[in-house]
């Protein structure tokens, strides 16, 4: 019996030790590579999962930060508001907000009742504090982001000691028994001052090359192909297993405009469907006809198309571009393609093959647009995502909707906003989320106010999400119950042992770019309108406070060239006519009477009609009445097209 119990011991001691060595180490070093190893991007994670603790409306409301009611897990007794509490082993790989303060973080580790460091919030992005610098942490289009991965063994709480956090979103992941992590030590962190310069120096290299992230040691396929409309031209077709690095197509001008004519298609080994089959100007982050991303792996810049995501295959690959006719001529394209490999073959048990889905939707009202649903294994890595409004008074409403994942059918991620899931901010706010601008990972691909239209990208390194049985990956459309209207265009980029969904082919149909014939100019919202005289801005409203010297100034760089009809919204007035003179690019109109019945209000009046031919010029329009004390109130300026 003692015999027995000291053979169980031995057993025991031994199966730990043998645990112990055989456990993959997780430390701030480790996690820092998966910032510029793109190689590894392929490769599965076993063994974890990424999940997100946010302040997202837990009642399903939209009040996900604005007053700070579900922005903290508790109140701590000795005073602050704990914001995050892991109680097994982990790394923070992602702090996203767009309210940063200067109240302080204590990060507590391992139990520890000592904080492990603190620092102020706003010092995690505003590039004061080593090792939280741009732009592995930085503030971009009205969001603050750090991908500063913080590691913990045994635990971590975050505590705020402020009164009040409002948006925000923390996300880990979470790693089994399988692997030791070693707790973050900002004492420490300046021993790895060479290696987070070697990050920053290929995340802020704007001439994106292959060889930021491989010195050599590969194939460089090169051709020349002349592309015709209804043709297929081949880029590689490779026959033997390896990994294809990365590929570049120029010039990049010519995949511009209005047509998405050209898809790219990949298929691997000996799979039925491709595994890309995709408009090629979403691909490479195109936005309404335009280039708009430059991220660190994919992307469009002056000279060429770009592709650094690896790609790796078992037997053979397959890279093509796709013509599609269309009922009226369209030019013969002459190309130059470069297509970087080698012949490493796939590792069928720790890697996927790439895969994308894309699509274009018109998702129903009370239902989220799917990215990606489907039963597999692999990870996530990549969204990009365009929107536009398909009606005209809730401008870009629709991005209110939070994004929400399911990882093997539970969920591990609810997210604040769609600008928030994208690290921006604040949209239809100046400074916000306005303008075409990005980070290495995230960015913002287009904001128009007037067309109602937006778009971002986002890509997963750090912080890819592994899937074992099933992914669904979603985003709503409006603040609550998904009440707008919206078109939606998005490439879902994913690793897996098999497509876990079925593509949908591009048509001339579904690749056509839509220019409304509508556009809104909201008086509370940017800068678009300039108010003049007795026509003032009130309550996030334009009053006519006089009869006279009262005019406003209509910014027309968004409005595409045509001839409009002009209605303004009005809400009330005392008067039931006004007098009202047009100035546009083309010519100044004379006065006319506007009539309209003050009964009937609010309603949408013709006010006249305008010419856009030099969208530098703004439109001007003068008002008067007789009534010195008009009281007309309008909050938005509507366009509609009636021709060219």
């Amino acid at each position: 019996m003692i015999l027995t119990r000291i053979i169980t011991c031995i057993l025991l001691v031994s199966s730990c030790s043998l645990l112990s060595l055989a456990q993959i180490k997780v430390s701030f070093e480790s996690e820092l590579r998966r910032l510029m190893d793109i190689h590894v991007l392929p490769q599965y994670i076993e063994g974890t999962i990424v999940k997100q603790i946010s302040s997202y409306d837990t009642t399903g409301g939209n009040d996900d930060g604005f007053n700070g009611y579900y922005s903290y897990i508790r109140k701590e007794p000795s005073g602050g508001l704990v914001i995050f509490e892991a109680k097994e082993q982990g790394v923070i790989e992602r702090i996203w907000t767009p309210t940063p303060t200067q109240d302080t973080l204590d990060f507590y580790f391992d139990n520890n009742s000592k904080p492990g460091f603190s620092i102020r919030f706003c010092d995690l992005f505003n590039n004061r504090i080593f090792p939280f610098v741009k732009p592995i942490a930085d503030q971009k289009v009205g969001g603050n982001y750090s991908y500063v991965p913080i590691p913990y063994r045994k635990g971590c709480k975050i505590v705020f000691r402020g009164e009040k956090i409002l948006f925000h979103q923390i996300q880990y992941r979470e790693y089994d028994e399988r692997y030791s992590v070693q707790s973050f030590d900002i004492a420490t962190v300046s021993n790895h001052a060479s290696l987070i310069n070697k990050i920053r120096n290929i995340w802020n290299n704007d001439d994106r090359s292959i060889y930021n992230f491989y010195p050599g040691g590969f194939h460089v396929l090169r051709k020349n192909i002349r592309l015709s409309p209804g043709n297929t031209a081949s880029l590689a077709h490779l026959h033997k297993g390896g990994r294809i690095l990365g590929i570049e197509l120029s010039p990049s001008h010519v995949f511009e405009g209005l047509f998405k004519q050209i898809d790219l298609k990949i298929s691997w080994d000996d799979e039925k469907a491709p595994a890309v089959y995709v408009p090629l100007a979403d691909f490479f982050g195109f936005a309404y006809g335009v280039r708009s991303m430059k991220s660190l792996l994919l992307g469009a810049n002056d000279a060429k198309l770009y592709c650094y995501i690896p790609m790796p295959f078992d037997k053979k690959a397959s890279i093509e571009l796709v013509y599609r006719k269309r009922d009226v001529d369209t030019e013969i394209l002459d190309l130059s393609v470069v297509v970087y490999y080698t012949d490493e073959r796939r590792n069928v048990l720790k890697e996927g093959r790439f895969y994308c889905y894309w699509k274009n939707e018109n998702p129903p009202l009370g239902k989220p647009y799917v990215f990606l649903s489907g039963n597999g294994k692999g990870h996530y890595i990549g969204t990009l995502l365009q929107g536009q409004a398909t009606d005209f008074t809730h401008f870009t409403e629709y991005f209110e909707g939070d994004d929400y994942t399911e990882i093997d059918g539970k969920m591990t991620m609810h997210g604040t906003g769609s600008e928030d899931y994208f690290n921006g901010g604040w949209y239809a706010q100046p400074g916000g989320w306005v303008e075409r601008l990005g980070s290495p990972l995230s960015g913002c691909l287009e904001y128009s106010l007037p067309l109602g239209r937006t778009g971002g990208y986002r890509f997963f390194l750090l912080d890819k999400m592994p899937f074992k049985k099933s992914i669904l990956h979603t985003i709503e459309h409006g603040p609550e119950q998904n009440n707008r209207a919206v078109n939606y265009i998005s490439a879902a980029l994913y690793y897996a042992d098999h497509p876990v969904t079925t593509i949908n082919l591009p048509t001339n149909e579904s690749t056509k770019i839509y220019t409304p014939d509508t556009l809104t100019f909201y008086t509370r919202l940017m800068r678009h309108l300039t108010y003049n005289g007795s026509l003032i801005f009130r309550n996030e409203k334009a009053q006519l406070v006089g009869s006279e010297n009262a005019s406003l100034n209509i910014n027309a760089l968004e409005i595409p060239k045509g001839r409009y009809e002009l209605y303004l919204h009005i809400e009330k007035s005392e008067v039931e006519s006004i007098e009202i003179k047009i100035a546009d690019a083309s010519n100044v109109q004379n006065w006319h009477n506007v009539r309209f019945n003050k009964d009937r209000l609010p309603a949408n009046i013709l006010i006249g009609r305008v010419d856009i031919s030099v969208p530098s010029i703004p439109i001007n329009i003068l008002f008067k009445c007789k009534n010195a004390n008009p009281g007309l109130v309008f909050d938005r300026v509507a366009l509609y097209k009636i021709g060219n």
